[in-house]
């Protein structure tokens, strides 16, 4: 998700300042995704430099509230028109691990694969858990996040039983020894005649 696209609809709601915007967040998300203070207020400098936010006066407390502008709510209407890309998403660390693992002398990819199973089923548990810790009309957001990484921790689950059955079935060809410097050498001199 788009941090830029997810301040701009809680603006939608209304005015806010830095820290509004942060608890807002991982509020709508279940803190699933925490938010560092100092993201939420580059994102809103960068907001208002393309003219999508502007900064209103300083409360007496001394917090700047924001507010979405019409350009920020045509932004924000083209987001949520627009479906999400397979290419826009984030590279996937663990199925780029396990193709270096297999081809990194020394490194037991059934290890790493067993490994990374069962810290997805403990996610899994634990998502599950919070799923059915309440029932509330208003937790129907956070309930959907859940929903989402309880589906991706299944998936990868799935793909990792089928990561496993490769292994099995995958014969490694044999090494060659790499050939003596004398020998490269010899080969060398003869290429050149």
């Amino acid at each position: 998700m788009s941090i830029r696209h997810g301040l701009l609809a809680l603006l939608e709601r209304g005015q806010m300042y830095g820290y509004q915007l942060r608890s807002a967040f991982e509020e709508s998300t279940g803190s699933t995704w925490p938010l560092n203070i100092g993201q939420v207020y580059t994102t809103l400098a960068r907001l208002e430099r393309d003219g999508l936010v502007r900064s209103l006066p300083e409360s007496e407390a001394g917090q700047r509230p924001y507010e979405i502008t019409d350009a920020g709510r045509a932004d924000l209407a083209l987001w949520f028109a627009t479906p999400i890309s397979r290419a826009d998403r984030p590279r996937d660390e663990l199925s780029i691990k396990l193709a270096l693992a297999l081809t990194t002398p020394g490194v037991d990819v059934r290890a790493v694969v067993q490994t990374q199973r069962s810290a997805t089923m403990r996610a899994l548990q634990e998502f599950t858990r919070l799923k059915y810790a309440s029932d509330k009309p208003e937790d129907l957001p956070w309930r959907l996040v859940l929903d989402a990484m309880i589906f991706q921790a299944e998936a990868e689950v799935r793909w990792l039983d089928h990561c496993e059955t490769s292994l099995v079935r995958h014969r490694p060809a044999p090494s060659r020894p790499a050939p003596h410097p004398e020998a490269v050498d010899r080969a060398d001199e003869e290429a050149r005649r």
